[in-house]
């Protein structure tokens, strides 16, 4: 299966908020609102500065996607990148698409400077949370708090 990783472009973002709703359908802390989905990534695309957005294309479709963008760490004393939305269509699952796009995003992130990788999942996504487990990131005790403003 000839998969290509690449950078997103802006015709690539209405596939990329469908794939968010696979992501959103098992997280209870956020709803599938295309309009929203489609504005955030389109911000990333506009301001690619400490930003990155990949996507994983087959026969020109796109098939994953995954971000991530620089912060400040304050417990590295350096950059660190926060890596969101990763997310593989349904039927492409468990064909070493998720590694290869975790693999490139963390290839961005180092070139950057970052020197750890953090990224947030739903507690009740087992499957998500048992690749994560097998493709070697760490269980923290830390718990996401957020607050809408």
């Amino acid at each position: 299966m000839d998969i290509i990783i690449r950078h997103a472009q802006p015709q690539d973002i209405d596939s990329m908020a469908e794939l968010i709703e696979l992501i959103f359908a098992v997280e209870d802390d956020f709803s599938v609102d295309q309009v929203k989905q489609q504005r955030g990534l389109k911000m990333i695309l506009e301001n690619p500065s400490g930003r990155c957005l990949l996507v994983a294309e087959y026969q020109q479709k796109i098939i994953g996607m995954c971000s991530a963008q620089l912060l400040i760490s304050t417990a590295e004393g350096d950059w660190k990148a926060l890596i969101e939305d990763v997310v593989v269509a349904e039927s492409y699952r468990r064909l070493g698409i998720g590694k290869k796009l975790l693999a490139e995003i963390q290839e961005w992130a180092v070139g950057q400077g970052a020197k750890r990788l953090d990224l947030l999942a739903d507690c009740n996504n087992s499957a998500g949370l048992s690749f994560y487990d097998n493709t070697h990131w760490v269980r923290t005790n830390l718990m996401a708090l957020q607050k809408k403003i």
